[in-house]
């Protein structure tokens, strides 16, 4: 499989980067030190800007690596970060990657997680080499849940993650979703018509 990294992307109202060292700030106060995002995002909550700093600095490593996808999502009228959509799993094998997302409370309800979604949906089976996304939510975490369900993405049973650690995601209270580069091209293709 060949990999291209973090290559950004835009949508209508979204700039999605490369993570900068100037971002820690809006990470801070938008949703990194935020109880609520991190505790359902799966991530420890971030108090002060050297443990921001901290954090921000291993994502800027990490573009050091051609297999590491990690987007800042900028919210272009205002030029501040608002959250953060990566690729948190990759199998070459079977040419799969995992989506997580994450947006600050403050800009909730606005559509910007289902949009940076499909934004890096589109951008992914446009020029990567992937073959299927897949993401998943906690059956608790129904904010989540609306931005798959509204998504071009479908519920499946597992995802790559579930089969590769032998766990049943019902059991675990998991939600899975994916979706496949030829069914994103067959509803592009029906859409054009």
């Amino acid at each position: 499989m060949k990999h291209t990294g973090t290559v950004p992307f835009e949508t209508e109202r979204l700039i999605c980067r490369r993570f900068e060292a100037g971002d820690w700030r809006d990470m801070l106060e938008n949703w990194a030190s935020l109880p609520e995002i991190q505790t359902e995002y799966g991530e420890p909550v971030y108090t002060d800007e050297a443990q921001v700093r901290g954090l921000l600095d291993s994502y800027i490593k990490g573009y050091e690596r051609a297999d590491f996808y990690r987007w800042a999502v900028i919210e272009r009228s205002s030029g501040r970060n608002i959250g953060q959509i990566a690729f948190c799993k990759v199998w070459d094998d079977c040419r799969t990657a995992e989506v997580e997302y994450c947006i600050g409370t403050e800009f909730w309800g606005k559509g910007y997680a289902g949009e940076a979604l499909a934004g890096l949906v589109a951008h992914s089976f446009r020029t990567m080499d992937f073959d299927k996304l897949e993401a998943y939510h906690r059956a608790a975490n129904v904010k989540s849940g609306r931005v798959l369900e509204k998504s071009a993405m479908h519920k499946t049973d597992t995802v790559q993650r579930f089969v590769h650690e032998g766990v049943d995601p019902a059991c675990a209270g998991e939600i899975c979703y994916c979706i496949e580069k030829d069914n994103y091209l067959n509803i592009i293709n029906e859409r054009s018509c």
